[in-house]
């Protein structure tokens, strides 16, 4: 990976990490599941109506939505509602990290090496002592609950990888296609059009318009921009190089929180959070560990120039001194 596209994976995580807040905001006013189909209507409307289909089959453009528009927001939007803090939501949700490597070496039979597998468990390493720091402050059922969004990001992550599109912003906005009805029917069973209707009622009020902030921003940053970014990246790269700079997510939702909810942010969580950027920048490459062998990437992408007949000089080079 570049310089360039490493601080572009940051910057997605940042966006990211800042969605939980926002997040956290539009539960004040809307149901979650209700909110959750809101999010994508309001995207998928003009997609369907002014943005080609990405060319990409049918199916992997269903599991990314599925997977990372449905599955992964129904159970953290459920889990946040239901009382699982911000901080340690975003958090828990990285477990998709792993989660996505694991499943790309098994099903992709995508390779790892010594700095990636190495990396990846400081990361791990870093998020379980600060979850132990946080132990207590979630009950078990949001706790499941974010673990199973965790596992339908990691399920989209392989969808988004397997379908390659050619303008992966496209497939980003087609996505949000997807969950609208299954979230649309799972709101209207289980919430009923009573609490939607009431919804809408106090919007002009703080609360009403730090929601519709909220909601702004999970679409504009945290789907367009962030999810767009990420798209691109796993169109380049293997899912297991990409995958975990997510966790550095949990990072910015952690401070996020403490900054702006007030939730309690412990020495021990900090050094966590310290180990687990420690192991986003060897799980990427940006720190080399030992002796660093060449880039197979970096080779597909620059091919070596070809040579004459004599092995000597690239074939256009000779005479142009």
């Amino acid at each position: 990976m570049s310089t360039r596209e490493r601080l572009l994976a940051i910057l997605v995580a940042v966006l990211w990490g800042l969605n939980f807040l926002a997040i956290h905001l539009s539960l004040e006013q809307f149901p979650p599941f209700f909110l959750v189909a809101l999010r994508f209507a309001l995207l998928a409307v003009p997609t369907v109506l002014l943005i080609p289909r990405p060319d990409v089959p049918l199916r992997w453009l269903l599991g990314y939505g599925l997977g990372f528009g449905t599955l992964q927001f129904l159970f953290l939007y459920w889990a946040m509602a239901t009382g699982m803090p911000t901080g340690l939501a975003s958090l828990v949700l990285q477990s998709s990290a792993p989660m996505t490597v694991l499943l790309g070496a098994t099903l992709l039979r995508e390779r790892l090496d010594r700095g990636q597998v190495i990396g990846i468990l400081l990361a791990v390493a870093g998020l379980t002592a600060i979850g132990w720091q946080q132990l207590g402050t979630a009950a078990l059922g949001p706790f499941l609950l974010t673990l199973l969004g965790a596992l339908g990001w990691a399920l989209g992550n392989l969808s988004n990888k397997l379908a390659r599109p050619s303008k992966p912003m496209h497939l980003t906005l087609w996505m949000s296609v997807v969950p609208v009805l299954p979230m649309l029917a799972v709101s209207l069973w289980v919430e009923g059009p009573t609490a939607i209707g009431a919804s809408f009622v106090g919007l002009e009020t703080q609360t009403g318009l730090l929601a519709l902030a909220g909601l702004g921003y999970t679409m504009l940053f945290g789907t367009v921009v962030g999810s767009g970014i990420w798209t691109w990246l796993l169109t380049r790269h293997p899912s297991s190089r990409i995958a975990p700079f997510s966790m550095l997510v949990p990072v910015v939702g952690l401070l996020t929180a403490w900054a702006v909810l007030g939730e309690t942010l412990t020495a021990g969580e900090l050094a966590g959070a310290g180990v687990v950027v420690l192991g986003v920048l060897l799980g990427s490459g940006a720190v080399p560990l030992g002796r660093r062998r060449p880039d197979p990437e970096a080779a597909l992408a620059e091919p070596a120039p070809l040579r004459d007949e004599a092995g000597t000089e690239p074939i256009g080079v000779v005479g142009a001194r």
